[in-house]
């Protein structure tokens, strides 16, 4: 790797090993053109894109619903509409590296948005179920390879005493996508219908367009020209994707049936696993570059930094889905409550990344991430408390305390992890960085869903049982705990993200 202290350059002095590219839309050319303020319009210009790709995965489901009216779908069906986007967009990430180095920023991200927009238009005008598939796997395709630019760019454009600030700053924006898309989504579907909602995205990736043409570079990471001859690890894409999707569609099936039908499904998501552990070895041994760097792992801020990712999106996505039916059927609130009690809560992850991204400038990451996982930790335990009598301030309370931990923990997560990192590696360790957070969230729905099953059956009790609400009460707070027991064992990891002296 690195010295673990090293010097970090903005975005315009390229590293030293290839030659910068010069042109109208070169970096070079745009710093020169905006001076010192040109890092922060590049970096506004990614977090409209990566708001636009988040919105694009959460306001969907509030047409799930009128989907499955209009194409008579069963649940399963339907919920291809939420997992075929996040198949698609885990996959996409490690392909990021590799679209940079060979088309440059501009060109990525600019196809990335038409890619996002065509797959908002597919969505809006398909008559049948499997073109609005197609349009949500293509919007997933288009969101997982934008994720890990932002991280690039500030990790390359700032220094590191400014790294926390524009962290926060971006994170403050990308909070918005998932807080405000639900709202607007709920009206445009009560005003129109559900195909309303797919047109969303039309309008952010226009604006997109236009500011990828005014402020993103032509050229590649640290300024140098694309190279295009650059070929893609397609036996690795293919491994990745197939281990991907036999993990989830695995877990889906130990979900909704006995063990012994997920079983081959969990075996090939091994076996794919460990072939592309083998193969990415192999291609980087004869100098190829790999789809990810595995060197990556070797270093320990990296290695526990995806460790942490791993656990906080498992925690992350799965509390996102528990919480909501947790409040509806087994404290028996109404939808309208449930968005009630959270906004408030929303509010207070978007103050937290605000004054945590000032703290991460000169505080350690591993520092804040410990507390932030603490404190969602905490939040997780406190659900315990709850019962049908409690009021519902401390119901909010207690959801504050844990976005409050998120809030700590997203500006800090990706500069403990990749600070240390050579810069020729930035590219391939964000993208590896947000794959793990996504596999993490993705598993998590389905073990949240999972463990949650096996409770209620240990009490005798299921979601449609209305006449023991103390034991499915029970159930709920035990798959609380297990949240906050994964959050814990987090906490072990992050206390190694500062660099080795």
């Amino acid at each position: 790797m690195t010295d673990p202290n090293p010097s970090h350059t903005p975005l315009s002095n390229p590293s030293s090993h290839a030659l910068p590219a010069s042109g109208p839309g070169s970096l070079a050319a745009l710093n020169a053109r905006y001076g010192a303020r040109y890092r922060w319009l590049l970096l506004m210009a990614v977090m409209v894109g990566t708001m636009a790709s988040i919105m694009s995965a959460t306001v969907v489901n509030v047409a799930i619903p009128g989907l499955s009216h209009q194409f008579a779908l069963g649940q399963e069906r339907a919920q291809w509409v939420t997992s075929g986007f996040m198949v698609a967009s885990t996959v996409a990430m490690l392909t990021t590296p590799w679209l940079l180095a060979r088309f440059g920023y501009r060109a990525t991200y600019s196809g990335c948005m038409w890619l996002l927009m065509a797959g908002g238009v597919l969505g809006g005008v398909a008559q049948t179920f499997e073109l609005v598939l197609a349009a949500r796997v293509a919007e997933g395709l288009a969101a997982g390879v934008v994720q890990p630019i932002p991280a690039i760019i500030i990790m390359r454009a700032f220094e590191p005493h400014e790294q926390g600030r524009a962290s926060s700053l971006f994170g403050m924006g990308v909070v918005l996508a998932p807080a405000i898309g639900p709202s607007i989504g709920g009206l445009l579907v009560d005003w129109f219908d559900w195909r309303s909602i797919f047109f969303m995205v039309v309008p952010f990736c226009l604006v997109c367009l236009w500011m990828a043409r005014h402020f993103v570079p032509t050229t590649g990471p640290g300024g140098m020209a694309a190279n295009r001859a650059e070929s893609l690890d397609w036996v690795g894409l293919a491994l990745g994707s197939l281990g991907t999707l036999s993990l989830l569609n695995g877990l889906v099936a130990l979900r909704s049936g006995p063990a012994w039908q997920a079983a081959p499904l969990l075996g090939v998501a091994v076996l794919a696993s460990l072939s592309f552990v083998g193969w990415q070895r192999r291609r980087a041994g004869r100098g190829q570059t790999p789809l990810m760097n595995l060197q990556l792992f070797a270093w320990r801020p990296f290695a526990m930094g995806a460790l942490v990712a791993l656990i906080y999106g498992t925690a992350l996505f799965g509390s996102t889905y528990l919480l909501p039916v947790y409040m509806q059927m087994a404290l028996g609130l109404s939808a309208a409550s449930v968005g009630t009690i959270l906004l408030p809560a929303g509010l207070a992850l978007a103050v937290a990344i605000a004054v945590v991204g000032r703290l991460a400038d000169v505080r350690p990451p591993g520092e804040l991430v410990n507390m932030g996982l603490a404190l969602l930790a905490l939040s997780f335990a406190l659900m315990v408390m709850m019962d049908m009598h409690t009021s519902l301030w401390w119901l909010m309370g207690f959801t504050v305390v844990g976005r409050i931990g998120l809030g700590f923990i997203l500006p800090s997560l990706n500069l403990g992890a990749l600070r240390g990192l050579d810069k020729a590696l930035l590219a391939q360790g964000s993208s590896a960085i947000n794959f793990v957070r996504m596999l993490g969230g993705a598993a998590g729905v389905s073990l949240c869903g999972i463990v949650l099953e096996w409770r209620l059956a240990a009490h005798g009790t299921s979601l449609a049982d209305t006449a023991r609400p103390g034991a499915r009460l029970a159930a709920f707070d035990e798959v609380f705990l297990m949240l906050a027991a994964l959050c814990a064992l987090a906490m072990l990891a992050a206390r190694r993200l500062t660099p080795p002296s």
